[in-house]
Parts: C-alpha cells; sequence; structure tokens
C-alpha cells in the first residue's frame, strides 16, 4: 500500500491552492478590465510591468489559438485564467488518489501545463514584450506540481515493482 507522504500532501495543497488563487485573481482582473478599460490591478506596475494588459490580450483567451479555429465568441474561447481554475481543481481531486493511472494523469496534465507555461512565456517576453508577476507566478507552480507529480509516479511505480 502507498502512503502519501506529508511533504506532497502540504506541497500540492499549497501549490494548487495558490495557483487557484492566482487563477481567480487573474479572471478578475480581466472581468474588471472588460467592464472599466480604466481599472488598475495591483499588479500593474507599468507599462511593461502589466499583468492586465497580458490578461487582455488575444493570448488570454483560449491561449490565443482557439479564435483561429472557433468564433472569438465561442464557449470553447475561455480566458486562460478559467483553464487554471479547472486544471488546479484537477489536480487537487486527482492528487487525493495514489492509483497508478491518477499518478500517470497528473503527470500528463502537468507536462501539458508547462508546455502551455513555456509557450505563453515566450508570448510573454517576445511577443507581449511585458513581465507578468501573475502569470511567472502560475508558470513556477507549474513547474513545481510537475516535480511533485513525477516524484509521486515514481513512489508508486516504486511500489509497484517490490510488491509484484
Amino acid at each position: 500500500m502507498v502512503k502519501m507522504p506529508t511533504w506532497e500532501r502540504k506541497a500540492r495543497i499549497f501549490l494548487c491552492v495558490f495557483g487557484l488563487f492566482l487563477s481567480v485573481y487573474a479572471l478578475h482582473v480581466e472581468l474588471s478590465r472588460e467592464k472599466n478599460p480604466d481599472y488598475r490591478a495591483m499588479c500593474d506596475l507599468g507599462e511593461s510591468v502589466s499583468c492586465s494588459k497580458v490578461f487582455t490580450s488575444r493570448w488570454g483567451r483560449g491561449f490565443g489559438l482557439v479564435q483561429f479555429f472557433l468564433a472569438t465568441d465561442s464557449l470553447l474561447n475561455q480566458p486562460n485564467s478559467v483553464l487554471g481554475i479547472i486544471f488546479y481543481t484537477l489536480q487537487m481531486g486527482l492528487g487525493l488518489s495514489l492509483s497508478k493511472k491518477a499518478a500517470m494523469s497528473l503527470v500528463f496534465f502537468s507536462w501539458a501545463s508547462v508546455a502551455g507555461s513555456l509557450y505563453l512565456a515566450f508570448i510573454l517576453a517576445f511577443v507581449l514584450g511585458d513581465f507578468c508577476m501573475v502569470c511567472v507566478s502560475t508558470y513556477i507552480v507549474n513547474f513545481a506540481l510537475l516535480f511533485t507529480n513525477i516524484k509521486r509516479q515514481r513512489a508508486i511505480e516504486g511500489v509497484k515493482e517490490k510488491a509484484g
């Protein structure tokens, strides 16, 4: 029987709650900015350090890609922050299971989030020329969750091999 180490449980809870907080805040900023173009978020520190500029850019919804396949107002063209809320909730929920399938799913979704983070970091730095503290914090959370999930998968596989 696999037992979840205390460090992993605490790390997962911290990372997922922090990721949820960042995603909910990003959604709040985007919706506030859409309602009021003069809205200034706490993370807007200057012309090139502005999270609201990033969240309201075309890359702030559907990674800037969904609009090429569906209408801009399509139900599937959601803010990236909504995808983050789903992702962190999924990570928390799947993290409760110690099954091999759950571990594989956690790692798979983490790799997808890291790929998305790398893509968005490239857009942030080289296309938008901006620095977004909320975005960078989210990237760090995603990498930390990947590390945590890989450690779990290896631990579960190690126990299965010893038992077999």
